[in-house]
């Protein structure tokens, strides 16, 4: 699948598509559904199938602070689209330039001209240009206007219940992990490169991975009996998402404690599914005190988890 990273990097070549437009925070069935047909439709039309999103998040440029929780960074997103069989990734920078173009533009400059495209697929709540005032109405219009047709996605339902980002928030908010993976169509995970950390675990007897969240807001928060993939290997762990206040932390991380595991994982990807939520990050007066909360929870974890 081919990633276009910024507007400045769509060439003629990628004119004529099929495309959709959103956050895709999660890739969750409903997404699955609506870009399976999207890919369908590009291949009867003999088109690429374009997906584009946006980075940062509108919300997240404009109000950082109310912004809901990522579910997935766009390098979660692009495995997934990949898997999917989306031809091409269009991430367009949001920022204060692109939130200033008009509706026209939008649809005229970047949609027509620059990305020819044949058949858009958006939400009937997609909202676009500056002040927001383009709509579905005025992509049917346009649409009409510059030759393309305009779909709407539908709600996927599971067991009556609308399957969206944000229930999937709600449900691991509420540790309902296994109805999050019933919506995702796959264990809810957090993935990321193994940083170098301040290394207190190792003293102790505790070595972790540290995945920094590169996220506004965490999607989760507390120490979990997790599940981690390393290449194609799959571990039991503990693990803490949280800041630290123990050892004054500030930067938002996962830390991942792998049980039977020897080696370096400095430097590659991991992929941590969250099991069981055990307890909430807590700060301990001592770290002495935070190491023997960290024997227990090991314990705990393994006995969740099935480890002898």
């Amino acid at each position: 699948m081919e990633l276009i990273r910024g507007l400045h990097n769509i060439r003629d070549k990628h004119s004529g598509c099929v495309l959709t437009i959103g956050k895709f925070d999660g890739v969750h069935l409903g997404h699955q559904a609506v870009l399976t047909q999207v890919v369908e439709k590009a291949k009867e039309l003999g088109l690429p199938s374009t997906v584009m999103v946006f980075e940062p998040q509108p919300e997240e440029l404009f109000t950082p602070q109310l912004a809901p929780a990522r579910l997935s960074l766009l390098r979660d997103k692009y495995r997934q689209l990949q898997t999917l069989g989306v031809d091409r990734l269009l991430c367009v920078k949001f920022d204060r330039h692109f939130a200033n173009f008009s509706a026209t533009d939008f649809v005229e400059g970047l949609l027509v001209n620059q990305l020819g495209v044949k058949y858009l697929v958006v939400g009937d709540d997609f909202r676009f240009g500056k002040g927001r005032v383009g709509d579905f109405a005025t992509l049917v219009t346009e649409g009409e206007k510059c030759h393309f047709d305009v779909v709407s996605t539908q709600s996927f339902r599971l067991a009556q219940c609308r399957i969206s980002s944000t229930a999937i928030r709600e449900a691991i908010s509420d540790d309902n992990f296994t109805l999050a993976e019933q919506m995702l169509g796959r264990p809810f995970t957090i993935a990321g490169k193994v940083l170098h950390g301040d290394k207190r675990g190792r003293t102790i007897g505790f070595p972790t991975a540290n995945v920094l969240l590169k996220r506004c807001k965490a999607p989760v928060n507390g120490v979990f009996a997790v599940k981690v993939t390393v290449a194609d290997k799959v571990y039991s762990g503990v693990a803490n998402i949280g800041h630290r206040p123990t050892v004054n932390g500030q930067r938002s991380q996962l830390e991942v404690h792998l049980f039977d595991f020897s080696g370096d994982l400095y430097s590659q990807f991991i992929s941590v599914a969250l099991v069981t939520k055990i307890r909430e990050e807590m700060k301990f007066d001592s770290f002495e005190l935070l190491h023997k909360q960290i024997q227990q929870d090991a314990l705990i974890a393994k006995k969740l988890l099935g480890v002898s």
